[in-house]
């Protein structure tokens, strides 16, 4: 099942491409639960600190797999339960990239669209090549982006993300940076090389400050403003009284390297 989704590490920098070109990576039952089989096995994986997403073939990821939910449709229940579980087990599994304690990097080329689009704006950050097409489409086909959207509407302006909804056209890799839905753009020949990079730099910092820092920034974001700094300043509290920390600190007054524990 997890050959669906290879991984390979380089150093602290996991690697996850979803393989199943011939399908532009769609997220099939199968792949949605080798999505799910990885991001589990990382959670527990104290030595990677940072994981890039990428797919195999000319594109990222073109979102479910049609066919396949055609298929429901044959179900006594013209697959409503089956539809049902699908889009749970989909939300389950694009809630799992912020619960995870490493940032993930979306390395996107070619397309990614609809439930694709919407694994992109799960990820921490996303690195672009050139010429990448990002949609919510759906609405082509008359069905509207709906758990799409949540995530989408949550990176970017939120009149972007509803013109986008509504009209299933599609932006490019510049206006996707312009609106927030990724950092980088890189010539496509470059894409790896600027995803690692951005990797690697993550990676060179200290790891349980990341860590502490990643669960910190999407807790603050569900509450209010006064309950958002007296929760970040419990979280800084903690994070000073750690020793790599107060090495970390010690050795920019010095003018040298931190000697980390980590």
């Amino acid at each position: 099942m997890t050959d669906l989704v290879i991984r390979e590490d380089n150093g602290a920098v996991a690697h996850l491409t979803m393989n199943s070109p011939g399908s532009l990576n769609a997220l099939s039952d199968a792949m949605l639960a080798a999505l799910k089989a990885r991001f589990s096995e990382l959670a527990e994986d104290t030595g990677v600190k940072v994981v890039v997403l990428r797919g195999a073939g000319k594109a990222f990821c073109a979102g479910h797999d049609l066919k396949e939910m055609q298929r429901g449709r044959e179900a006594e229940d013209q697959g409503r339960a089956y539809f049902a579980d699908l889009f749970f087990r989909c939300a389950e599994v694009m809630q799992m990239i912020p619960a995870l304690p490493q940032p993930v990097i979306a390395e996107a080329h070619g397309i990614a669209t609809a439930a694709g689009c919407q694994l992109v704006a799960s990820c921490d950050l996303a690195v672009a090549a050139e010429g990448t097409r990002f949609g919510v489409n759906g609405v082509n086909i008359g069905l509207f982006c709906s758990t799409p959207m949540v995530a989408l509407s949550r990176n970017v302006p939120r009149k972007v993300a509803f013109e986008m909804l509504t009209t299933g056209e599609f932006i490019d890799a510049a206006r996707a940076r312009e609106v927030g839905l990724v950092n980088r753009i890189a010539p496509h020949e470059e894409l790896g090389a600027e995803t690692e990079k951005l990797a690697q730099t993550i990676a060179g910092k200290l790891g349980a400050a990341v860590k502490i820092g990643k669960r910190a920034f999407y807790d603050q974001a569900n509450m209010d403003l006064a309950q958002a700094y007296e929760h970040t300043a419990a979280v800084m509290v903690e994070n000073m009284l750690w020793r790599d920390t107060k090495e970390g600190v010690q050795a920019f007054i010095e003018k040298r390297k931190p000697d980390w524990a980590e």
